[in-house]
């Protein structure tokens, strides 16, 4: 039997899960890549309102429309991990061998050098709870990279990023467990960085973007400035910060990040509050 066909023969059923408001630009790309990735089929949106509407292209994915959760930042998100979870719980007791959480901004990436899926690489990767990819937070070069635009991959405009602990999120459970905010932990339970996967983010790497940001009511009203104007600095770091090796500084990542938890949560990874901002491999161009 070869190497390729016991690998077919022994793929685990994945699922994905977002919750998304007024956010059909990263949803759009968030489908195109996990539908490729594991089936659109298994893919389940949720719409935070049932004044929003189902985009013509989740056509083939479980969308659907919930009641808005909470009007301000963080009790509503608290109260969103909280279903997600639920969801993720139902799909494991329901047939699924893993679910992956994230945000509609954030692709968890194989590195390509490994010539796997994302679904070939979870399907032969031992987790007995959760997996996370190192998380890396990308910026936009400003004198360098120009507004993104909607045609090309992310990463072909989009060249640096922050290696961010925020980011190294437990994305993938392999049993039911409760997300903390944002999907940054799992209580009462460890994590584990896969080697060579990656949890990339993109919810800050275009500056006219993020200022379509500042200025939508919707969030404002939530109370999402300081969270936006913190995040943001991304931007500033990849521009004025030296781009450093991504082979060397992302392996000195992982195992500090393993190593190193922060005293008020010990199940999150820490970096010794370092900035360290690295050149993406031309290697990856096409992956998203």
């Amino acid at each position: 039997m070869s190497r390729k066909t016991a690998s077919i023969r022994e793929m685990k059923r994945i699922a994905a899960l977002t919750m998304v408001r007024n956010d059909d630009f990263y949803l759009r790309k968030w489908v195109e890549y996990y539908g490729r990735e594991i089936g659109r089929e298994n893919l389940y949106v949720f719409f935070d309102g049932t004044d929003q509407k189902i985009p013509p292209f989740c056509e083939g994915v479980h969308a659907e429309l919930h009641e808005k959760i909470g009007t301000q930042l963080v009790s509503a998100e608290k109260a969103r991990l909280k279903f997600l979870s639920s969801k993720a719980a139902e799909l494991l007791s329901g047939g699924y061998d893993l679910v992956i959480g994230v945000d509609a901004d954030e692709i968890l990436v194989v590195d390509p050098r490994r010539g796997q899926t994302l679904a070939e690489y979870l399907s032969s990767a031992r987790i007995r709870t959760s997996i996370s990819g190192l998380g890396l937070d990308f910026g936009q070069k400003l004198g360098e990279e120009a507004d993104i635009a909607d045609t090309g991959t992310f990463i072909s405009q989009r060249h640096y990023a922050q290696i961010g602990t925020r980011y190294t999120k437990p994305s993938v459970l392999a049993r039911p467990c409760q997300w903390g905010s944002g999907f940054h932990r799992i209580k009462k339970h460890n994590f584990h960085i896969g080697k060579d996967l990656y949890l990339f983010h993109f919810g800050y790497f275009d500056k006219k973007r993020l200022e379509d940001r500042f200025n939508d009511k919707d969030r404002l009203s939530q109370g999402w400035a300081k969270h936006i104007a913190k995040r943001s600095r991304a931007i500033h770091y990849v521009s004025t910060l030296p781009a450093r090796n991504f082979e060397r500084w992302t392996r000195f990542a992982r195992i500090c990040q393993t190593l190193v938890r922060p005293p008020y949560a010990l199940n999150k990874p820490a970096m010794f509050e370092l900035r360290i901002v690295v050149r993406i491999p031309d290697r990856f161009d096409k992956v998203v």
